[in-house]
């Protein structure tokens, strides 16, 4: 928390604004606009899976359809897919970024129309606050007219050419879970330059009400507003963004300071044009031996780290799904290691951190 926070709060329990409606709801909503710019239309609702939710639902998606999905990232990305009754549709990543390979995106999107099945929706994943390839994704996705909906939960504060993520997808979402960058404890929201969009997914999140006097429904809607107290949070933490972002990509730059002469140890570049806001600090290794065995080092000093995302498509709950893969994240999720990276990390913490990984002898 950066301090602000219970200012807004505060207000809402002052003025009896508890409800997913008042003075937070907008001015939280105002402040991502302002930050993010690009004449963004902004909804904030009770999650990020939420947002994915209603924005594949705005994009037509529906029972049938195909969707296809970053293979590599977060369960989140996938699961409202199948809400809807669609089928996720895996792309591997590319190397570069980590993130959807338009080389094979386009050729799943060749192979799904020649078996009768023209995608409805490409669900395009920011990966560890890394941009994806921008320019050549949407450049492919209007080749073949298909919507984009741009999941930048772990990339609030990140940019691809001066732009801020979260503007690129016909609908963005964000992410204000207790573990991104900023937080409402719960919580995410809706992007789009469409405005339309936007008045549409409040509608929807606040139980579909028709425009009358009386409780009358013309739509199945859903309770996914954002509430007036949690909006209070988000207004306080917008005014610690920057130092937020300003944290995570220090962390980044202790490790590679201190990690970069070991030969066994790569880290994920910024590509010319890209900036990400290091949402987590992942290390790349030779191997799962020694991906473990630094795993194991940290943990047994209770230092936690985590292995990359598994690949949705190698997950129990979608292995009867389509995938288009040539081994990458696979490859990624076996090497790769994300290391503690919270915001608020002492450089005593990064020395220990570190010191314990040039202790393992690789």
């Amino acid at each position: 928390m950066g301090g602000a926070e219970q200012k807004y709060v505060k207000e809402a329990f002052d003025t009896n604004w508890i409800a997913p409606l008042g003075p937070n709801v907008t001015g939280f909503e105002r402040d991502i606009q302002s930050y993010l710019g690009q004449t963004s239309h902004v909804a904030v609702l009770s999650s990020g899976t939420a947002s994915l939710h209603l924005g594949l639902q705005l994009l037509g998606v529906g029972r049938g359809d195909e969707v296809l999905c970053q293979s590599f990232t977060f369960s989140a990305s996938a699961n409202p897919i199948v809400y809807l009754g669609a089928t996720p549709i895996f792309i591997d990543s590319e190397k570069e970024t980590w993130n959807m390979s338009p080389e094979l995106l386009e050729i799943a999107i060749l192979d799904r129309i020649q078996l009768g099945k023209k995608p409805k929706a490409i669900v395009a994943v920011h990966l560890y606050g890394m941009p994806y390839k921008v320019k050549e994704v949407h450049e492919i996705a209007a080749k073949f007219n298909i919507p984009i909906l741009e999941d930048s939960a772990e990339a609030l504060g990140s940019s691809y050419h001066g732009i801020k993520c979260g503007t690129f997808g016909d609908i963005s979402v964000l992410s204000f879970n207790g573990n991104k960058i900023i937080t409402t404890s719960g919580g995410g929201a809706m992007v789009s330059k469409n405005k339309g969009y936007i008045e549409k997914a409040i509608h929807l999140a606040t139980q579909a009400r028709d425009s009358a006097v009386h409780y009358q429904h013309s739509d199945i809607g859903y309770n996914y507003r954002m509430s007036n107290v949690l909006a209070g949070i988000g207004r306080g933490q917008m005014e610690v963004l920057d130092d937020r972002v300003g944290a995570r990509r220090s962390n980044h730059q202790f490790y590679l300071d201190h990690l970069n002469a070991i030969p066994k140890i790569e880290f994920l570049k910024e590509p010319d044009g890209f900036f990400s806001n290091r949402w987590l600090s992942c290390i790349l290794t030779p191997s799962y031996e020694i991906r473990e065995q630094i795993r194991l080092a940290l943990l047994e000093d209770d230092i936690e780290s985590r292995p990359l995302w598994k690949p949705m498509h190698l997950q129990p709950v979608f292995k009867a799904c389509p995938n288009y893969s040539d081994g990458t994240s696979e490859d990624l999720f076996n090497k790769g290691l994300c290391l503690p990276s919270g915001s608020n990390l002492s450089t005593n913490d990064l020395e220990r951190i570190v010191q314990i990984i040039k202790n393992t002898q690789l």
